[in-house]
């Protein structure tokens, strides 16, 4: 008989969740407002803190769109991208016209290298193209070199959008990570830390900016009886049962963050006395991550890969995942502008991310641990 799949990340439920969904229903706020929603952006505001105000979306994607929106981004418009990290930091500079200019990682925390983010703004404006935001990530939880970047960002006069997508509780030299950008975003999609089954938030410093982002995802409705807009508008708000979800899962998001750090050093112990491999962990005392992820990267002179590897876990229901292909090397974006060397492409060519969900138990783990010690 098969044995069970092991997931990278599958949602895990709290508990409460049901609470705050029933009590939706049984009031009949299952529409895109509610006290779901409100409750859910507040107990955001307050585990963040440093005064943010939080919009709850549809998704984290929805969000780096209306960020993009909201800093006046338009069609001829350039706007740096850090190259390792997902599509969906990318794909909404597309959404508004504007081209996305990519740069290269730095090896210890994975994410953007200020150096290259530095090289790439002086040549744009060289050739007459002042880029007009930078995304960078917080890739797998691990905190990018926020104060680097945002001296940068400052010296050039450019704006930071913060994808926080994957961080929610990671920390930066004790600053929770969703409050360093001029905008940031949060991801809740099913196999984020927390999870709303599907949605995402947009992180403001000031108020009329989030009052913005609501007006704005909410089909841009003027304030009057009948239906009237001045602005293009988009239906990106959060529903309430949704957001009900959030409520219970904020109950258990510290939880969480430890049992995924746990796994974190289950690997780190596990690959402890191997030469060829490397778990992904802080760089210093300065960065705490969440590990939304582990990953590992696997030395080539081995004579093994995180391909072989990748197979020989799939052979026993385990699922693995290769690091997020650069977005400079996909086939959409492959004729921009990039920045940097090749610390991304070799990430991606030897890195593996491994089953890290909140939910494995100990079963789990030793079944993982067989497989890994015996590729090994």
């Amino acid at each position: 008989m098969a044995e069970n799949k092991i997931w990278l990340s599958s949602p895990h439920m709290g508990g409460t969740e049901q609470k705050y969904v029933q009590e939706a229903f049984d009031t009949n706020w299952v529409a895109p407002l509610g006290p779901n929603v409100t409750g859910f952006e507040q107990d955001l505001e307050k585990y963040l803190k440093q005064d943010v105000h939080v919009a709850a979306l549809s998704s984290g994607t929805a969000a780096i769109h209306l960020a993009l929106v909201l800093l006046g981004i338009k069609p001829g418009d350039e706007v740096i991208c850090q190259s390792m990290t997902f599509s969906a930091s990318a794909n909404p500079i597309m959404y508004v016209g504007a081209t996305p200019v990519f740069v290269d990682s730095e090896p210890e925390t994975w994410n953007m290298c200020p150096k290259s983010l530095e090289e790439a703004v002086a040549d744009r404006i060289k050739q007459g193209k002042k880029p007009k935001a930078i995304i960078g990530v917080h890739l797998y939880g691990m905190p990018f070199k926020a104060d680097e970047i945002k001296v940068i960002a400052a010296k050039y006069d450019i704006p930071v959008v913060e994808d926080s997508a994957e961080a929610l509780g990671s920390t930066y030299k004790g600053q929770k990570c969703g409050t360093f950008g001029d905008i940031a975003i949060l991801s809740f999609n099913g196999n984020k830390i927390i999870t709303t089954s599907g949605g995402g938030a947009l992180v403001a410093k000031d108020k009329a900016m989030k009052d913005k982002t609501v007006f704005l995802s909410t089909q841009a409705r003027d304030n009057a009886p009948h239906y009237q807009h001045s602005e293009v508008g988009y239906n990106y708000r959060m529903s309430n049962i949704c957001a009900g979800i959030g409520r219970g899962q904020m109950e258990v998001l510290e939880k969480h963050i430890g049992l995924r750090r746990e796994m974190n050093q289950f690997y780190a112990d596990l690959f402890k006395d191997n030469e060829h491999v490397t778990v992904f962990s802080e760089p210093g005392s300065d960065y705490k991550s969440n590990h939304w992820l582990s990953a590992i990267l696997v030395d080539p002179k081995s004579g093994k890969t995180r391909e072989d590897l990748r197979l020989e876990l799939e052979k026993h229901n385990i699922e693995s995942r290769p690091l997020w292909k650069p977005m400079h090397m996909q086939p959409i974006f492959e004729g921009y502008p990039y920045y940097g060397g090749n610390v991304a492409e070799n990430l991606f060519e030897n890195g593996l991310c491994l089953p890290s969900g909140s939910n494995l138990v100990s079963e789990d783990k030793e079944r993982i641990a067989n497989v890994l010690n015996s590729f090994f």
